[in-house]
Formats: C-alpha cells, sequence, structure tokens
C-alpha cells in the first residue's frame, strides 16, 4: 500500500475509534465492550501510528468532536463564521495532538499524551481523554489512564512470546469501586422544552413561554412534585426589571419550590442566573465558570473588546461570582451549575451530592452537543460521586447517574 495513504488511513482510524463512543451514545447503540476495545485501540494507535497521522487523526478528532461550535455564531448575527470556527477548531487540535509527533518511543508519546490530558486549549475543557472510557469497563479516573497507557507502551519493549503480556495491565484500570451517588426522596419534575434559538429572545414569544411555564408549574403542583426545575434562560429577560413575573412565582412558590433560569442585571453588569423561588422568598444564583468564547473572551484585554465587538455584538460580556452557589431545597443541599459549569470541575469542588444543572442547548441544534454534554456530565457525576439533575432547552433532560 502507498505510504501516504496508509499515514491517512492510519489517522482516520485513530480519530475514529477516539471519537466513536460519542456517536454511539448519540444514536442509542452503546455497548461497554466496544466502547472498552475502541477506547484503548484509539490510545494504541497514537502511540504507534507513523508522526503524519498524528496530525490527521488530531485534525479529525476536531471535527467529529466540536464540527457544531460555530453554529451559534449564526445568531450572534456573524453566521459566516460558522466554517472557519469548524476549521479553527480541526487546527486546534491538530495543534493539540502535535507533541506527539515529534518522537517514534511509545512510552514518551505514552507520557506526552497523559500530559495533555491536564490541558485545555482557551479554557476549553470538553475533550477530556478520559472521556472515551466513560461508558467502558475501564474507570475514568488519571491512574487508570495511566495503566492503560503504560501497558500500551510498554509492547514496545517486551519480546515475542511474551510481547502483549502487558495488556494484562489493562485489568487493574477496570472500574471496581466507583463513588457512590446518591438519591434524594424529593420528587422533582425536569422540564424539557423546544424553544428554537432563533425565535427565543423575540418579543412575540415572551408571552407564550411564560404562560408554558405557569401551566408546568400547575401541572406539578397538582402531580405533588417537590421542585419543579426549568432550562437555562427559560426566561429570556432580566428578572430583577420584570416585578409582575416576580410577584407570580413568588405566589406560585408557596406549593412548589421552582428553580428557573433568567437573567440579572446588577450595578450596570450582566449575569448569567438561576433562581430559587420557596415559601414566598426567591434566591439567585450567579454564574461561576463561564463559556469561552461564548460568554467571555479567553485572550488578552487589547483583544478582547474587538472580538466582543466585532463577533459577539457586546454579548460576551458576562461576569461571574466569586464561589458556587448551594441551594437549600426542604432541608437537601443543591449545588447550582447553569449549562457549561456542569461540565467544570471547579462547581465540583467541597461538599456536593446533587446538582441541578440547567441548560439551552438550542444555540447548536442539530448536532451531538447535547449527547457530549450528557457524556462530560456522567462523567464528573461518577468521578464525584455526584446525582446530577439536568433540565435543557433542546436536549439533555434527566437525571445523570
Amino acid at each position: 500500500m502507498n505510504r501516504t495513504i496508509q499515514t491517512i488511513l492510519f489517522g482516520i482510524l485513530t480519530a475514529l475509534l477516539f471519537s466513536a463512543f460519542i456517536y454511539f451514545e448519540e444514536y442509542a447503540i452503546t455497548n461497554k465492550f466496544l466502547n472498552t476495545i475502541f477506547g484503548i485501540g484509539a490510545l494504541a494507535l497514537f502511540l504507534y501510528i507513523p508522526k503524519r497521522s498524528i496530525l490527521i487523526a488530531g485534525f479529525l478528532i476536531g471535527l467529529l468532536w466540536f464540527y457544531w461550535i460555530g453554529y451559534s455564531f449564526e445568531y450572534q448575527g456573524v453566521g459566516y463564521m460558522t466554517p472557519i470556527i469548524t476549521l479553527s477548531f480541526a487546527v486546534i487540535y491538530m495543534l493539540f495532538f502535535a507533541p506527539l509527533y515529534f518522537t517514534n518511543k511509545a512510552y514518551i508519546r505514552a507520557i506526552l499524551l497523559f500530559g495533555l490530558s491536564f490541558f485545555e486549549p482557551f479554557d476549553w475543557n470538553w475533550l477530556q481523554i478520559e472521556l472515551i472510557f466513560v461508558d467502558s469497563y475501564i474507570g475514568v479516573f488519571k491512574y487508570q489512564l495511566i495503566i492503560v497507557l503504560a501497558s500500551l507502551s510498554l509492547i514496545q519493549h517486551v519480546k515475542k512470546p511474551y510481547k502483549f503480556t502487558p495488556l494484562l495491565l489493562i485489568f487493574l484500570a477496570f472500574n471496581f469501586n466507583s463513588p457512590t451517588q446518591k438519591e434524594t426522596d424529593l420528587k422533582i419534575k425536569l422540564v424539557h422544552t423546544d424553544i428554537k434559538q432563533d425565535i427565543k429572545w423575540k418579543r412575540e414569544t415572551l408571552t407564550p413561554t411564560v404562560e408554558m411555564a405557569y401551566q408546568e408549574i400547575r401541572n406539578a403542583v397538582e402531580d405533588k412534585y417537590d421542585v419543579i426545575v426549568f432550562p437555562e434562560s427559560v426566561f429570556p429577560l432580566y428578572m430583577n426589571r420584570s416585578p409582575r413575573l416576580l410577584e407570580s412565582l413568588l405566589y406560585l412558590s408557596k406549593d412548589i419550590t421552582i428553580i428557573a433560569g433568567s437573567l440579572l442585571n446588577e450595578n450596570g453588569l450582566n449575569y448569567n442566573v438561576t433562581y430559587m423561588f420557596q415559601d414566598t422568598q426567591y434566591e439567585v444564583a450567579k454564574k461561576l465558570v463561564l463559556v469561552p468564547f461564548g460568554e467571555y473572551i479567553p485572550l488578552p484585554k487589547f483583544a478582547q473588546k474587538f472580538i466582543n465587538d466585532t463577533f459577539f455584538s457586546g454579548a460576551s460580556d458576562f461576569v461571574v461570582a466569586d464561589q458556587p452557589t448551594d441551594f437549600i431545597i426542604k432541608g437537601v443541599k443543591f449545588r447550582n451549575a447553569i449549562c457549561y459549569e456542569a461540565t467544570c470541575q471547579e462547581i465540583y469542588e467541597g461538599d456536593v451530592d446533587f446538582i441541578i444543572a440547567t441548560s439551552n442547548n438550542a444555540w447548536f441544534t442539530p448536532s451531538i452537543e447535547p449527547t457530549l454534554q450528557k457524556l462530560l456530565l456522567r462523567y464528573y457525576g461518577r468521578k464525584n460521586g455526584v446525582t446530577i439533575y439536568h433540565s435543557a432547552n433542546y436536549k439533555g433532560s434527566g437525571i445523570v447517574q
């Protein structure tokens, strides 16, 4: 076979094996055995394929995982940026895996690959190398990744007939003791909505949205739910500037605890927040971790304003809370998480058993984004022993364990 074709095929195969678990989940054909074999196979290929194949694999992984990110630019009035952003992420992840290009030694590549598992380009953390094992027989902790990489790299240093005996070490990475995820006795209703992003913020959409929320609350009360959770920014307005809506929700909170996403303008600053209405009182949880390039620009200050004004119409200017917020609901503590931050380790720090997560995934329809988000929630929930109650617009609502 022509060497160039072989190089390309190795790169394609590596990317496909590394990404297969996402698409298995997307099409509801997840299989632990296949995910285990494909995950091990992807890491093995990264350790042994030709140098140029690594660059091809990284480029394709960027496409297969993140082709959808540019979709949101359509709603910022700069839809022409979509293919540019898609190509940018392909290049970013080609460069992400590029350190492996500079050596042919499997054990050095293994060390580099493990080091890359700590690296988040531009604060974007949705490519977690351990994530490929989230629905497999292998665990998602760093020590388990080390074991797999070590066993694969040792093959290069063992002679026949024992060449593949180091693979037996992989059994030590099997998931025998996962942290226990607790359950609450509260009856929680997770509202799923499907409001298109192109109409979500239009004035004529507001009244039907509010009426839908009222009806969901009334139904939840009749069905004797303790808590009802709406998606991120289900109320597309600055709630603190809408006293009549606040009063209505406070009144309804006599019978049920209401969790709902909205916006807050305070001292001239904008916050993406969650409101909790309970017993005619309310609390506000401000977002702790912002989305890179969506809610803040992870670049030097001289570049931030230009990019914000040029590509985001000045909208990427949210600010954050100093610490995470916990809601106490009928004696049970829930950590608040809004969309992206539910996939960040910061939100799981401290004493956390339960998380209420809210998302608006309509920015990226149709795509694998909700599926990748669900896998990441599963990854963080299992790693930290936390049960996540997730309410989303478009796709993704459910209890994640």
